[in-house]
């Protein structure tokens, strides 16, 4: 029986995981939470990881602005903590598939990323993810699986359409930026995509390496809020665009957020769906959450 442990399993993608993998055999699936393991404390990843065949990595420090102030503690949980977990699989012959970022990208670019596209990353987070990624490289070069994801939504945790629905309830107009493209992405889609690239892995037909795990298409967080308006039968005129300058924050965006899917085909996998079209089965998932009504 294929063991498999998910880290971050009270996260979005996490909780998203554990729904994928529900249906597989009971005691075949360790779910560790943030309260369950410390991924940075370096014994008890050792200790968790021992008996597993493959480890989902979905912990991380997801707040990307308080890393600017304290990178060192992000780059401890995105970085040094998936060293540990890649040398805790290197010492099992464990795979490990972890979750990393188009945040790795400097966004100053007119077509999508490729796997292999010289990284740059423009703010602290980017930076840890990028360390994160190096581990993984160096300590599993035949077992080690990356899989950049961006703009995750989804029905745990609060996320850009979550806050749209709800400002749709509580404003007559919202104001979205509309220079930042990128590829919004279903987190339960994304978990289904680890699952099968894992069991791929160890069947053999997925080679290590690089993965870009977001949706195919591109928008804005502009075109991004119209089409959730639109899709609950509102009216997008209601959705305004803007720039960024008008929203500052501590860390930088890449502009450019938008990646390309090579390495899918190779490993026997489908590309990936359209955003609009996941978009469309995601607000049917979320139900009624934040169902708004027209103020």
């Amino acid at each position: 029986m294929t063991r498999l442990l998910v880290t971050g399993a009270g996260g979005m993608l996490g909780r998203d995981l554990l729904a994928v993998l529900r249906d597989r055999p009971a005691g075949s699936v360790t779910a560790a939470r943030r309260a369950d393991l410390d991924v940075t404390d370096a014994q008890a990843v050792r200790d968790a990881v021992a008996g597993h065949d493959v480890v989902l990595n979905a912990a991380g420090w997801t707040d990307v602005d308080a890393a600017e102030n304290r990178e060192r503690d992000a780059t401890a949980v995105n970085g040094a903590a998936v060293a540990h977990l890649a040398r805790a699989c290197a010492a099992t012959g464990a795979r490990l598939v972890h979750v990393s970022t188009d945040y790795v990208f400097s966004g100053d670019a007119a077509e999508p990323y490729p796997e292999d596209a010289p990284t740059g990353p423009v703010n602290a987070y980017g930076r840890g993810k990028l360390a994160g990624e190096r581990a993984v490289a160096r300590l599993l070069p035949e077992s080690g699986y990356v899989v950049r994801s961006a703009w995750l939504y989804g029905a745990h945790g609060r996320n850009f359409v979550t806050t749209v629905l709800r400002l749709a309830g509580e404003r007559d107009r919202i104001d979205v930026v509309d220079d930042q493209r990128g590829q919004p992405t279903w987190s339960r889609r994304l978990a289904g995509r680890l699952v099968a690239l894992a069991d791929a892995a160890l069947a053999g037909e997925a080679a290590p390496g690089v993965y870009h795990g977001t949706a195919s298409g591109e928008t804005t967080w502009y075109g991004l809020a119209r089409a959730v308006f639109t899709l609950r039968g509102l009216d997008p005129d209601r959705v305004r665009p803007t720039t960024s300058d008008r929203f500052p924050r501590p860390a930088p965006r890449p502009r450019y957020s938008v990646l390309a899917h090579g390495r899918w085909a190779a490993a026997k996998l489908p590309p990936p769906a359209h955003w609009h079209a996941d978009l469309t089965e995601a607000l049917t998932d979320l139900g009624d959450r934040s169902a708004p009504t027209t103020p």
